[in-house]
């Protein structure tokens, strides 16, 4: 028996046994897909939370954290003075290795309306232009803040998409983009001037999620629309951009601190100080160089400390890494149990077929040709797919 009739009756019997080899095949076919479909999901998991460090200033934007003094500094603890203007003024003077500097001072639990509508936005955050380049924004429509703004304390605002959506409608709703630039909304009642609207932030996936549901033809829903909780779909960074709201520093402290300060001073610390780095090959010196100047504003007081954006990449490859390791060993064990089925009914073929060995060695077939023909089927049956093409009929008989 020679090795073209050995692999054409290997495909003859799996043919003969079309749905026992179906089901043997299907052990195979859900153990690859376990195996693609966990790839597919970690694949994406990994890209959505580096479209999310992205999102948020990159890997080169370092935070000036507020932390508490030390233990051998507790009696200087009430003279700690926290992050302030001083500090911005310091970094963007005496450290020549920090490349960009920004302050920003948050008025927290503001609420943003006009008329009967009302947002909560994610950021309200009094800042200097340099905050575009930090947080990676871009301005659609409008302008940012000026000088004469930020030294007259002017009531402007620049809004995200997802607070226009909310005060004025969004454009799936209303069937025409709505461009607010001029608008008066209120801030704690307090009237602002809509000057500027950044783009719409969104991962690669709903952007193709949201032209493929425009493309669908608009079904009208019979009924009350149905309540989807409190949860928002999207990835929470472009979420969170989305809700933005910037004011100018000076206005976010003259209007809204007035009431935290002493001596009818408003308060004048700030609620973040956010850095980039010259080079992330300069991360170390440029950090020791941040270090040094703040301790002199501080005067030597050490109630400061830096968050980095490899610690948050340090976090995501770990995640990455364990949800490899546990979708391989989910993937191996399918694939295992596939394989299990396949020699289960090899076994359960050749115990059928004994007596049709005993014909074929009688005739002159050697045991490797009888080996290689199983071997084949095995390898039918768990490589080339479900036998769609037809061939003629014929038992395991030919040797």
């Amino acid at each position: 028996m020679n090795l073209l009739n050995t692999i054409i009756a290997g495909f003859k019997e799996v043919w003969a046994q079309k749905f026992r080899s179906l089901l043997t095949m299907l052990g195979i076919v859900l153990g690859v897909a376990s195996l693609v479909g966990m790839s597919a999901i970690i694949k994406g998991m990994e890209n959505g939370m580096k479209e999310a460090m992205i999102a948020m200033g990159g890997a080169d934007k370092v935070l000036l954290e507020q932390q508490e003094v030390p233990p051998d500094q507790e009696h200087l603890a009430d003279q700690a003075p926290g992050r302030t203007m001083a500090d911005v003024e310091a970094l963007r003077h005496g450290a020549p290795l920090v490349r960009i500097v920004s302050p920003e001072m948050a008025v927290n639990g503001l609420m943003a309306s006009r008329g009967e509508k009302r947002v909560w936005p994610s950021e309200a955050v009094g800042v200097w232009p340099a905050v575009l380049e930090m947080n990676l924004h871009t301005l659609e429509h409008g302008r940012f803040f000026t000088e004469l703004d930020e030294e007259n304390a002017h009531a402007v605002c620049v809004i995200g998409t997802g607070i226009r959506d909310e005060l004025f409608g969004s454009p799936e709703e209303v069937g025409r983009e709505i461009i607010p630039i001029g608008e008066i909304i209120y801030l704690n009642r307090q009237p602002f001037t809509i000057v500027g609207m950044f783009q719409r932030y969104e991962s690669e996936e709903d952007r193709k999620r949201r032209e493929y549901e425009a493309r669908q033809p608009k079904q009208v829903q019979a009924g009350p629309e149905r309540a989807r909780g409190w949860g928002r779909r999207g990835n929470w960074a472009f979420e969170r951009k989305n809700r933005t709201l910037y004011m100018p520093l000076n206005t976010a402290w003259v209007r809204f601190r007035a009431a935290s300060g002493q001596d009818g001073i408003p308060d004048p610390r700030l609620s973040d100080i956010d850095i980039k780095v010259a080079s992330l090959d300069l991360l170390a010196p440029s950090l020791q160089q941040a270090r040094n100047v703040l301790f002199m504003t501080h005067r030597g007081i050490e109630d400061f400390g830096f968050r980095t954006q490899e610690n948050q990449l340090d976090s995501i490859n770990q995640q990455i890494r364990n949800a490899r390791m546990s979708g391989g060993f989910i993937a191996a064990i399918s694939l295992l149990v596939g394989g299990i089925g396949i020699m289960n009914i090899m076994l359960a073929s050749i115990n059928e077929r004994i007596r049709q060995i005993g014909i074929c060695k009688a005739v002159g077939a050697t045991g490797g040709a009888i080996f290689t023909q199983i071997l084949i089927e095995s390898v039918v049956i768990s490589s080339s797919g479900p036998p769609w093409v037809s061939p003629p009929r014929s038992g395991w008989s030919k040797c």
